[in-house]
């Protein structure tokens, strides 16, 4: 099988070594994210309208938080599917998507050589309307991506919840920060400095001010990197 060309598109990435080989990470744009396992295509809320996919490669996996417009894209899933390409969701992404496999919060399940968690996403405060949260308990969901000696966490459209506290041995964390729909930056502090992941990306940021929040964590060992993912 020959290498896929990428685009002179291809979004910004970085590299975590792992003990089953790098981990590549491309950020789309927003929640959009992609990873690359050695040949093993990962990729998370895939939607055209966050960035360059032209020429970017199909995917082994797809994962999706939820189906708001901006996370979940149908038309896209499908442009990326191969004949043995898995989708993880949640339950109301699965049901817009037939092939889909529904997970919810504490489900885990074990592709290749790596282990997919679901971790509830949802808001406490921000709402809507009264009574109506943005993102309501019990709908969406993150993942932790246990990829060799490594954990990654993509926390989708979620608030500083209780569960996101417990995590453990988190050694690289997607945060949303983007008002009014998830976290202000003391919110994604509060929740960094709860499970202490080695490296943190804020995502999802929109206008909000990223350097609010490594002025937050300054004087923690934890490494804020800022990418293109507003």
């Amino acid at each position: 099988m020959s290498t896929p060309v990428f685009s002179r598109n291809t979004p910004d990435t970085d590299r975590i070594a792992t003990s089953a080989g790098n981990v590549e990470m491309f950020f789309i744009g927003h929640g959009s994210l992609m990873f690359k396992v050695n040949n093993y295509v990962i990729h998370i809320d895939p939607v055209r309208s966050m960035g360059d996919y032209e020429n970017l490669p199909k995917a082994d996996l797809i994962l999706v938080t939820h189906d708001h417009y901006d996370h979940l894209d149908r038309e896209l899933i499908e442009d990326l599917r191969k004949p043995n390409t898995l989708l993880f969701s949640n339950q109301s992404s699965a049901e817009a998507v037939s092939w889909a496999q529904a997970m919810k919060g504490g489900d885990r399940k074990t592709v290749s050589d790596f282990t997919v968690e679901a971790v509830p996403a949802y808001n406490i405060k921000h709402e809507r309307a009264k009574g109506q949260p943005f993102h309501p308990k019990g709908i969406g969901i993150g993942f932790v991506l246990s990829i060799g000696d490594k954990r990654f966490y993509i926390a989708g459209d979620t608030e500083n919840i209780p569960e996101m506290k417990t995590l453990k041995n988190i050694d690289v964390a997607f945060l949303p920060m983007n008002l009014p729909y998830t976290m202000t930056p003391e919110m994604v502090a509060d929740a960094a400095s709860a499970f202490n992941p080695k490296i943190l990306y804020p995502y999802h940021y929109g206008e909000t001010d990223t350097g609010k929040l490594q002025e937050l964590l300054k004087h923690t060992d934890i490494e804020i990197r800022i990418r293109k993912l507003n």
